[in-house]
């Protein structure tokens, strides 16, 4: 054994018995480094699972979705918390939640045919504590696939090293010109609490919860753009009262934001006005932690609201809107671009007791046919 496979082999020891569990999500590259694991002795005391989402339907299923891109920071934080929840779902009810580790790897490496882009890997690894993400350009053309594939491979196990404080570490050897880029996000405690479901929601620095519970704007907000500016001021002249913004760290049968991603989103939303974070994915859940409040949304989320896919069935879906009623919560409705429209509330088939529900901003007041995804793909 040499220096590199023994220093590495040392590492993965460490970590079977730091007392961590892991769960690792890896694509594109990398993948040798489950066998490295589990070929040391310990790997049942720290191993909870390992997945290789290789396929775009494989990758599609684990994240809940389609990414924008395969191989980017983004994704691969993603993967990590989806690896982090399977790791709550997976480990014993009294293994501390603190000592669970999420990673994800996705990574374009050397193939069969040539690649036009660069030779790339992000790996990122999830705690309660904080979301961490390597990115890493290899320098393209000086190693062959398998060599590749071996670094990738250390790159993972040095990664879980730092996250579960084993020793020894010696960080793999790169060439001169491959810079890591490393990014940290400590989460607050209330970040924390709100994960775990401790906490159903969290006010912004500058929100008031007394000013800011009546006009609330739900959104993605990636990115925030000048159509959502535009619409809240308008809805703020309409309803005479602040708006703050809302981001739901959770969506219906997705795995949370991560911690990056959510800093990311809030930094934006702090630069203009009050928000909230909450783990409220649906407008029930949203009625309860706002009762009494104004959503502000556009007509394709008044579709979906209406659309009993979303609750099981058309009994489920009424007893829904009842209870969005009930909690006395009403719908702030903008006209949105749809493929070949403008949607507008005068134009949608609603069932009576959610369009009871709704006020319309008139066409002639707004219209922005500006779309985050399309943001998204043009950056």
């Amino acid at each position: 054994m040499n220096n590199s496979a023994a220093t590495n082999a040392a590492t993965i020891a460490a970590i079977h018995h730091s007392g961590h569990a892991l769960v690792l999500a890896i694509t594109g590259g990398g993948s040798s480094v489950i066998g490295d694991l589990l070929r040391i002795p310990g790997g049942s005391q720290s191993v909870l699972e390992a997945v290789v989402p290789y396929s775009e339907a494989a990758l599609r299923l684990w994240l809940y979705g389609q990414p924008d891109q395969a191989c980017a920071p983004r994704t691969a934080r993603g993967m990590a918390m989806a690896a982090w929840m399977r790791a709550r779902a997976l480990a014993d009810a009294e293994f501390p939640i603190q000592r669970l580790i999420g990673l994800g790897c996705t990574a374009s490496l050397a193939s069969d045919r040539p690649k036009r882009g660069p030779h790339r890997v992000h790996i990122a690894w999830q705690s309660l504590a904080a979301t961490n993400t390597m990115s890493l350009e290899l320098n393209k053309g000086t190693r062959t696939r398998a060599e590749e594939e071996t670094l990738v491979a250390a790159l993972i196990v040095d990664a879980l090293g730092e996250a579960a404080s084993a020793a020894p570490r010696v960080p793999p050897e790169l060439l001169p010109g491959e810079v890591p880029v490393i990014t940290a996000t400590v989460a607050p405690l209330a970040w924390q609490e709100l994960l775990l479901g401790q906490r159903q929601r969290v006010a912004g620095p500058e929100t008031n919860a007394a000013a800011h519970t009546k006009a609330i704007f739900p959104g993605a907000f990636n990115p925030l753009h000048d159509g959502h500016r535009t619409m809240a001021r308008i809805a703020a002249q309409r309803l005479q009262m602040p708006v703050a913004y809302e981001l739901s760290i959770k969506n219906v049968d997705k795995s949370p934001l991560d911690y990056t991603e959510i800093e990311e989103r809030v930094t934006k939303l702090a630069g203009e006005s009050s928000y909230w974070l909450t783990r409220a994915p649906t407008f029930v859940a949203k009625s309860a932690i706002f009762p009494g409040a104004t959503f502000i949304l556009g007509a394709d989320t008044v579709i979906r609201i209406a659309d009993p896919k979303y609750y099981g069935d058309l009994p489920a879906r009424d007893a829904a809107l009842e209870t969005i009623a009930n909690n006395g919560c009403r719908f702030l409705v903008f006209g949105r671009a749809s493929q070949h429209d403008f949607l507008t509330l005068y134009e949608l088939a609603l069932p009576p007791a959610l369009r009871a529900l709704c006020d319309q901003v008139p066409p002639e007041d707004f219209r922005m046919d500006i779309h985050s995804t399309d943001l998204r793909r043009q950056k």
